[in-house]
């Protein structure tokens, strides 16, 4: 149940945080923007479930609850500011995984299909 819940969750961060590329591929259709804009106010929710979902898993697939967790961090950029204890060293790792945002948002799509399966 847990793997199925994971897999759900890899995919629907995959698609926030990917946006900016399947929005290149999806053309004029804007397909991927209704999915977001429905998945938007669900952010945190998604970001946490990714985080706890892959520590309870973290075992039976490392390097995919590595990814899980780096997009549940980049999901969850917007809390880091109210935990004022944490806020400091989770923003700079959030900073630094910017730039692969695309990246691991993609990656995460993929993740989350193999899960399926």
């Amino acid at each position: 149940m847990i793997e199925l819940l994971l897999a759900i969750a890899n995919i629907s961060g995959g698609i926030l945080l990917g946006l900016a590329t399947l929005d290149k591929w999806d053309g004029e259709s804007n397909f991927f923007n209704k999915i977001a804009g429905f998945l938007a106010p669900f952010q945190t929710a998604i970001g946490l479930g990714l985080i706890i979902l892959a520590i309870l898993e973290f075992w039976d697939g490392l390097l995919f609850n590595i990814a899980s967790i780096l997009g549940g961090i980049l999901l969850l950029t917007h809390v880091f500011v109210k935990v004022p204890s944490i806020e400091t060293g989770l923003r700079k790792l959030s900073d630094k995984l910017m730039p692969f945002k695309a990246i691991i948002g993609i990656g995460l799509i993929v993740i989350g299909i193999v899960q399926l399966f």
